[in-house]
């Protein structure tokens, strides 16, 4: 099947196929090899980009900005008081000045309906960095990684323990779903994922063959897990105020020891980051001091194991985000 992704934009994994999907990852693996063998790939000489940051990012700006470097093209960064978007011009002003001026558009921050709005008035691909709803980006990372430790993913088991309706959850359980891979989401009820799209991808993974598992019980969602996911458990642009409350709800899904026992054998943990599984940062330090715990979604001695493959997973980030951009610009 020829795929041609040229001047598509990457908003939501529910808008690609399988085989897109497949076809990205590829790319990813191709771009991969040749910067790791310092293969000039600059293939998109010429071409300009503009990165949209309403949320600070540590890995998804990096990727973003070396990998259009890598590409040949130009960038220009926009932070959170970077721009007039939202202030002083509207979400429709700012796509048709900024596709004027630039090749694409990536955007990270709250609401998934502005990637959409911005896509829906630029003559240009626009890319979703991440928003409250989705995490298209991450998930590619997700995939590769999973791929360079098993091979073949479909027929795999990945399990999510946390709070179950943030980007990444509902992010993996389309992935999973569109790719054929058993998910499970171990959290509170008040804390399970949106029942519009848990239905959405129930009828995706059906067609695949997949299952989705939405439960309380940790061990019996990672029975026979052949990947742990977690994610900290108050998200970027969430109250802090709501720390003691999902400490309370979250404390039992902790990924620790015991629960990574109960996968298989082989499991790898993964975490999108950053993760607060010591004190060594500022808001670990503060709610280590407040609420007496020193790990929270993590537990370090999981996530400094040989079968913690997160920082593959970050550097993966790169090498996704690349293929992305390649594939929506390219002039071929």
């Amino acid at each position: 099947m020829n795929i041609d992704l040229k001047g598509r934009d990457f908003l939501k994994l529910l808008d690609y196929s399988k085989e897109e999907i497949i076809y990205l990852l590829g790319l990813a693996k191709a771009l991969k090899e040749k910067k790791k063998n310092h293969e000039n790939h600059a293939y998109l000489k010429g071409k300009n980009v503009v990165l949209l940051f309403e949320k600070d990012s540590t890995r998804t700006r990096c990727a973003f900005e070396v990998g259009a470097m890598d590409l040949g093209m130009g960038v220009t960064y926009l932070g959170p008081t970077g721009s007039q978007m939202g202030k002083k011009e509207s979400i429709e002003d700012t796509a048709r000045v900024l596709s004027r001026m630039y090749d694409g558009i990536e955007y990270r921050g709250f609401d998934q309906a502005v990637v959409e709005e911005l896509a829906k008035n630029s003559s240009v691909p626009v890319w979703n960095g991440l928003t409250n709803e989705f995490h298209p980006t991450q998930m590619l990372a997700d995939i590769l990684t999973m791929q360079e430790n098993f091979g073949e993913v479909r027929g795999r088991k990945l399990v999510f323990l946390g709070d179950a309706r943030n980007n990444v959850a509902c992010s993996l359980m389309v992935v999973c779903a569109k790719l054929g891979i058993h998910f499970a989401c171990c959290a509170p009820k008040e804390l399970f994922p949106n029942e519009e799209l848990v239905n959405t991808c129930r009828e995706i993974a059906q067609k695949e063959g997949s299952t989705i598992l939405l439960t309380e019980d940790t061990y019996e969602g990672v029975k026979d897990a052949d990947v742990l996911y977690t994610d900290v458990w108050v998200s970027m642009g969430e109250d802090a105020s709501l720390w003691e409350q999902r400490i309370r709800l979250l404390k039992p899904y902790q990924l620790n020891r015991e629960v990574m026992n109960a996968a298989k054998e082989n499991a790898i943990f993964l975490h999108c980051l950053p993760s607060f599984h010591d004190t060594n940062t500022k808001i670990g330090k503060e709610i280590y001091e407040k609420f007496g715990i020193r790990e929270m979604e993590v537990t370090n001695d999981i996530f400094t194991s040989n079968q913690s493959k997160v920082m593959d997973q970050a550097e993966n980030r790169l090498h996704t985000i690349k293929a992305v951009m390649y594939a929506t610009l390219k002039d071929e």
